[in-house]
């Protein structure tokens, strides 16, 4: 499906997200150390912990307020807040005035913002496009995502690092644009539903714990999230362990040496080669590999890919060689742009239409709960060695594998979704 086929809501929000995106991705990686300057890591990290589990929590609202009170309307919402939040965690850290920890709550403000965002915006998706289009608009939108993370900090490094309270007073601006773009040129796109104006907000509440719960009653959906979850512990390693591991096991090593031509790099650098080469993989090959994947059945798609990131996450460990790390991440980029598209599409198929953006907000549980357990390869690799914690991780992932074959299992032989009961 060609971009310029899609629905104008579509095409309003990949303009306006990549932009957001791009500021965004300006000054996201330089936050934790700031923080860890202004707080400490030990400190930093558990605020950080904190402002996770309040995302978690509005990620699970926002998909209820999404069903409820509709796509558009959460997802103005959310810019709208973001971008403030933005322009005031900007006014923290300005010329006249310095206030870590008052930017650190602006920060996790904007944060729950983001987190009420994204189940609206994946359910419109679902919404608008036929369900055989779904994987291909997922995965320009991933690849929108992956563009950001690469072209962003090349541009923090040269503006942010100067500029910090400008490039945060353009993100904060950035994401009320948006929310204008999203007021003046996209439609509402969920489903009627009939809303009672007499609900107390303990009944609300009590009705979305009611909910989620029958969610997770779905065999299935539950399955889909505990293989995901393993897979995130693997996937987060990128941002945890692979660092640690690269930097320690690297001061400098001889990359090529032709006559007078050499090339010698530091642990730091061959992480940045080694992060840059996900980056650009992602963002060249994401459709190919997409559309390359929806020609074969979800089960094998889903097992392989966690097969291919178990034999990653082993491979970094058998050698501190850079080409083997290359290599290495070439597999584990591979295995992550496997399911780029497919997973959107999977959530969609077994989603009840009025409930699509509780499942999408559902099913993000695997990478925020992954997020949190990822840490703990760090004090593994104390605890068993390099080697061994990498081995382990990949067990992770193989294990995924085995739970994504029982759930499509399942659900071949049991075609009883959500659907067919609403």
């Amino acid at each position: 499906m060609r971009i310029r086929d899609w629905d104008t809501n579509l095409k309003i929000r990949l303009l306006g997200e990549t932009l957001m995106n791009i500021t965004f991705w300006m000054f996201f990686p330089f936050l934790t150390i700031y923080f860890a300057e202004a707080f400490g890591k030990e400190l930093a990290g558990l605020l950080l912990i904190f402002s996770q589990i309040f995302s978690v929590l509005a990620n699970l609202m926002g998909g209820y307020f999404a069903d409820r009170y509709g796509r558009k309307t959460m997802m103005v919402i959310a810019s709208i807040g973001q971008g403030l939040s933005f322009i005031l965690f900007a006014w923290t850290d300005s010329p006249w005035l310095s206030m870590p920890l008052l930017g650190f709550i602006f920060f996790s403000l904007a944060g729950v913002f983001g987190a009420f965002y994204w189940p609206a915006s994946q359910a419109m998706v679902t919404d608008v496009v036929d369900e055989k289009e779904r994987s291909g608009v997922f995965a320009i939108f991933y690849t929108s995502i992956n563009i950001a993370v690469v072209v962003g900090p090349i541009l923090g490094a040269i503006f942010y690092v100067r500029y910090p309270f400008e490039v945060l007073l353009v993100s904060g601006v950035v994401c009320l644009l948006l929310s204008l773009l999203l007021v003046k040129h996209t439609r509402e796109t969920a489903p009627e539903q009939q809303h009672t104006g007499s609900d107390k907000w303990y009944t609300i509440i009590t009705k979305q714990v009611k909910e989620y719960h029958i969610i997770f009653k779905d065999q299935t959906f539950f399955l889909f999230i505990i293989a995901g979850i393993l897979v995130g512990v693997t996937f987060m390693q990128l941002d945890m362990l692979i660092p640690v591991y690269i930097t320690e096991m690297i001061h400098h090593q001889k990359i090529f040496d032709f006559g007078n031509w050499s090339l010698t790099l530091t642990g730091e650098q061959v992480f940045g080669v080694v992060l840059s080469e996900n980056g650009l993989l992602v963002a060249l090959l994401t459709i190919i590999v997409t559309k390359w994947m929806s020609k074969y059945k979800e089960k094998n798609v889903f097992v392989i890919s966690s097969i291919v990131y178990g034999i990653a996450m082993i491979s970094f460990g058998l050698s501190s060689s850079v080409w083997i790390m290359l290599i290495a991440m070439g597999l584990f980029t591979f295995a992550e742009l496997m399911t780029a598209g497919i997973q959107q599409t999977f959530v969609s198929k077994i989603s009840p239409e009025h409930m699509r953006g509780q499942y999408f907000a559902a099913a993000s549980l695997r990478h925020t709960i992954g997020r949190t357990i990822a840490p703990i390869a760090i004090p593994m690799s104390l605890w068993f060695g390099y080697t061994l914690t990498f081995f382990i991780l990949g067990i992770f992932a193989f294990i995924s594998g085995l739970i994504y074959h029982v759930m499509l299992k399942k659900a071949e032989k049991h075609v009883i979704t959500y659907r067919e009961a609403s």
